[in-house]
């Protein structure tokens, strides 16, 4: 086992890790993203114009109805075929639009996070006290200062259970990617399974990674709740 686990040409370790790195960024990228949809999506469901709560809800809806990887296979199709048509539009004689499946799953997985992260924020948001923004703005504040001295890092305390949910998901949706070649660890997992016949060894080291990760990722989930809850009086 530990021979299928070394570095170089006797080993698959170094091909294992390679898709560990290119899952962490997967996860790194698309989390500010997601999390930028998720706020858009979360301030058009409560604007105060029908369109905008129609599109902010309705996004939410249907996104969080699809599967996962439906919404993968739509986007990694969909939009190199959409872009291939606007270049073919904008320069009839130019080349093809290669669309990456890197860039792929960083779209379709934030737009599913975005969805999910969108109705934990408007909870949030929903949950505050309007007593303390109408105290803000009784001394003088601007809607700016209001939304991030007082509003902002509330929301981000009421928010953070379910979005750190939502990160621990996405993190193991990771894997999906491994289906449009991206050499993920997942992929990587299934390669080495196919090259040795030995799939009992890789997949579960795949889970003891993914597991890992998750661990991890709730150590630090915890120590951020924490740090978000500190001074607050528990009863």
């Amino acid at each position: 086992m530990f021979e299928l686990l070394s570095y170089g040409d006797a080993g698959w370790g170094d091909e294992i890790l390679a898709g560990l790195a290119i899952t962490m960024q997967l996860a790194i990228v698309t989390l500010p993203i997601g999390l930028l949809i998720g706020f858009v999506a979360a301030f058009a469901s409560m604007s105060r114009h029908a369109g905008l709560r129609a599109i902010g809800f309705g996004y939410t809806t249907i996104m969080r109805g699809l599967p996962e990887i439906l919404t993968l296979f739509v986007v990694y199709n969909g939009v190199g075929l959409l872009l291939n048509k606007l270049a073919v539009w904008w320069n009839p004689g130019g080349t093809n639009i290669e669309f990456s499946p890197f860039a792929a799953g960083v779209t379709a997985l934030a737009m599913v996070f975005g969805a999910f992260a969108g109705e934990v924020l408007r909870g949030a948001f929903q949950s505050l006290d309007e007593g303390q923004m109408e105290a803000g703005r009784a001394i003088g504040m601007s809607p700016r200062k209001i939304f991030f001295r007082i509003r902002l890092p509330q929301v981000w305390r009421f928010a953070l259970p379910g979005l750190g949910n939502l990160w621990i998901n996405m993190l193991k949706d990771t894997a999906l990617v491994s289906i449009i070649a991206l050499d993920d660890l997942m992929r990587m997992t299934k390669v080495a399974v196919g090259v040795t016949k030995q799939p009992f060894t890789f997949y579960l080291l795949a889970c003891l990674v993914y597991w890992a990760l998750c661990v991890l990722s709730e150590v630090v989930l915890a120590h951020m709740e924490r740090r978000a809850n500190r001074g607050i009086r528990r009863v």
